[in-house]
């Protein structure tokens, strides 16, 4: 929760239902839940005045409404700075809200989809150094859209108070592809005399890749103890280590990312842990699973306890293992931290539990399985509605499929733009601060 100290003696106008300070209104759902607005007169992050919302009593909701003309086809960036006193729970009880409509206020057809447009929520970004968060998006109007009605809430946050302002909704170039390559490799070791020799049998691997231009590459879970007669206990090593530094020279001599799994010791632990290797060659971090299986608890086998997610030259990634994948908990962490793309090294698993996590998360899923099983995991790219697009089955072979980051997924019927949507709804984590 961010907190700030009032400015004292700032003149504060106090707005009824019927009243409107610069084409902005107050919302009231119910007279009997509304919470009260007020207008700043020098408030804001530039002192050139804000709007105000402030709750008293449980339940209480409402917004600042104001409507933009558009021209449908153009694309629109909407941005607008916030900052919270004593709010809850920030992500849930304050956001912006967009809506395309015509003529009438109603939710116009969106010709892409062939379906009605629903409302979109522009993720939160940076925090400046005074505490205000700016949330913005990019956004194309659907061809028949005369208007956008802009939504900014506050609800649920007794004694809370929020502030918008610096509010401005413009025309822009529309959103250029951010395509990346993804590879995912389908390989069980084999009659390897070493935890070196394993790392060695993936490198014609990471070659083929390379020449079908991925930027990112999955290998499998602990190739260090595949297929050989290594355990978790003596194939263990530092991260970074001999495994990551070879995995180093390989990501360096053909330009790309490669997210491994191998046993980490740390002093007296051993983690089952995923490293990601930068195309520079260096270790850009690493993942510690969180939720060992079975028989590795029992060896003992230490869990991992962050969600960390990477920002690589392409987008923000994550990583989770194997056992990850039966508890929705560590992928909607990892997608909570910003992941849009989630690696899985798995041993095996159930392929719907991939599927829900795609689909649940609105992220996209790189999975390198062992599975020699028709039913059970997959090696493949997953995309945000659980479909494998792009899957290997053979072993010592990769599939590779290519994905624009920047395309908005719109799902069917009702639900809009579930990656966006999801944070504003969701209940509260207890991890969360």
């Amino acid at each position: 929760m961010v907190f700030s100290l009032f400015i004292l003696f700032v003149p504060v106008i106090h707005l009824s239902a019927n009243q409107s300070h610069d084409g902005w209104s107050p919302k009231i759902l119910r007279q009997e839940i509304s919470p009260h607005f007020s207008v700043k007169e020098s408030g804001g992050p530039d002192g050139l005045g804000s709007l105000i919302i402030t709750q008293d009593g449980e339940g209480e909701n409402g917004a600042w409404v104001k409507t933009f003309p558009v021209t449908g086809g153009k694309t629109y960036t909407l941005s607008v700075f916030r900052q919270t006193r004593n709010v809850s729970y920030i992500r849930r009880n304050t956001y912006a809200e967009l809506m395309f409509t015509d003529e009438e206020g109603e939710l116009v057809l969106d010709d892409r989809t062939g379906i009605k447009s629903r409302p979109f929520y522009p993720p939160d970004r940076e925090i400046n150094e005074n505490n205000w968060t700016r949330m913005s998006d990019t956004y194309r109007a659907p061809l028949n859209a005369i208007y956008a009605k802009v939504e900014l809430r506050l609800r649920w946050s007794p004694g809370g108070e929020v502030e918008y302002d610096k509010i401005s909704f413009d025309e822009t170039e529309s959103v250029k592809p951010r395509n990346v390559r993804l590879a995912a490799v389908h390989y069980y070791p084999s009659n390897g005399s070493s935890p070196m020799d394993n790392c060695r049998q993936f490198a014609p691997l990471i070659a083929e890749a390379a020449g079908q231009r991925a930027d990112l590459i999955v290998l499998g879970e602990c190739v260090t103890i595949i297929g050989n007669k290594y355990n978790f206990e003596s194939a263990a090593e530092p991260v970074p280590g001999p495994s990551t530094a070879y995995f180093g020279e390989l990501a360096k001599k053909h330009n790309l990312y490669i997210v491994v799994g191998l046993y980490e010791r740390e002093g007296p632990f051993i983690y089952n842990t995923a490293a990601l290797i930068d195309p520079q060659g260096g270790l850009a971090g690493k993942y510690r699973k969180v939720c060992p299986a079975r028989d590795e608890l029992r060896a003992g086998v230490m869990s991992g306890s962050t969600y960390p997610v990477f920002e690589t030259s392409f987008g923000k990634l994550g990583i989770m293992i194997c056992f990850d994948v039966f508890v929705p908990e560590v992928a909607r962490n990892i997608a909570a931290n910003g992941a849009e793309i989630i690696a899985l090294p798995i041993w095996g698993g159930d392929p719907a539990l991939a599927r829900a996590r795609a689909i649940e998360n609105q992220i996209i899923l790189v999975t390198s399985s062992y599975s020699k099983q028709k039913q059970w995991m997959k090696t493949g790219v997953w995309d945000r509605e659980g479909n494998l697009v792009a899957t290997t089955e053979k072993n010592g072979t990769v599939c590779i499929h290519e994905v624009d980051l920047n395309h908005r997924h719109i799902r069917p019927y009702n639900l809009g733009d579930m990656r966006n949507r999801i944070p504003r709804e969701r209940p509260i984590n207890p991890i969360e601060k």
